[in-house]
């Protein structure tokens, strides 16, 4: 459903991606890992179009997608989780859930407030809250439920457990174990092999701009020195 060759891409004068392919398929968990300054993040902004790609191509559902417009891209199914978490720290959780909320593929079992709530239920408790005052974790479990009220086919998630509390931490990763069993198609990019490997299908690792090593959860297995190497932790 998304697939990206050979991308290329930079800031400037900067390039910062010189030769990135991966692809994910419906249904699957795929991973990207690597260092921190090594290309993660750009990839997925310039998948996502926020950065312009100077190179490669990008094709959501066999439809050619490199240089769409952000907003174009959210419209052809990919939901967002970013770096940083980027909620609206002035508006309520509620507000934050429904701004950007859609239904665009038309889905029988849309995600709603109520959906929302019961897969992270401090949301239902802190719903008038306003988002700036939560806590790391919490403003994390609200970005995650922004994405998803977005109805993506492919859940975009960028360090989603990064600098979070051991409990919280777990926590996310269980809701992310979960959805991988009800079918949502995810992106993750970390650097924790240990969780990974058993959460993903499939693991893309890149190194100084360029996709270096890729495979299974047995091929991870198989060459955990060399990704180590790579990862680095």
């Amino acid at each position: 459903m998304l697939k990206v060759e050979g991308l290329q891409a930079g800031y400037g004068h900067a390039q910062v991606l010189y030769d990135v392919s991966f692809e994910v398929r419906e249904g699957e968990c795929v991973t990207l890992m690597g260092r921190n300054g090594m290309g993660k993040t750009t990839t997925i902004r310039t998948v996502m179009g926020l950065v312009p790609a100077r190179g490669g191509r990008v094709t959501i559902g066999g439809q050619e997608a490199t240089g769409l417009a952000p907003e174009r891209v959210a419209r052809r199914g990919l939901g967002l989780v970013p770096e940083g978490r980027q909620i609206f720290p002035t508006l309520t959780v509620r507000e934050n859930l429904v701004a950007t909320a859609a239904n665009r593929a038309g889905r029988a079992d849309p995600w709603t407030l109520e959906r929302i709530y019961g897969l992270f239920p401090r949301m239902r408790e802190r719903a008038e809250q306003a988002a700036g005052t939560l806590s790391g974790g919490e403003q994390q479990m609200l970005a995650i439920g922004r994405a998803l009220m977005t109805n993506p086919w492919l859940l975009v998630l960028d360090e989603a457990t990064e600098g979070l509390a051991p409990v919280i931490r777990t926590e996310i990763w269980g809701v992310i174990n979960h959805l991988r069993a009800a079918g949502q198609s995810i992106l993750l990019i970390d650097k924790n092999i240990a969780v990974l490997k058993r959460l993903a299908d499939r693991h893309y690792v890149i190194e100084k701009g360029r996709t270096v090593w890729s495979g299974t959860g047995a091929d991870l297995e198989r060459d955990r020195e060399k990704v180590q190497s790579y990862v680095g932790i």
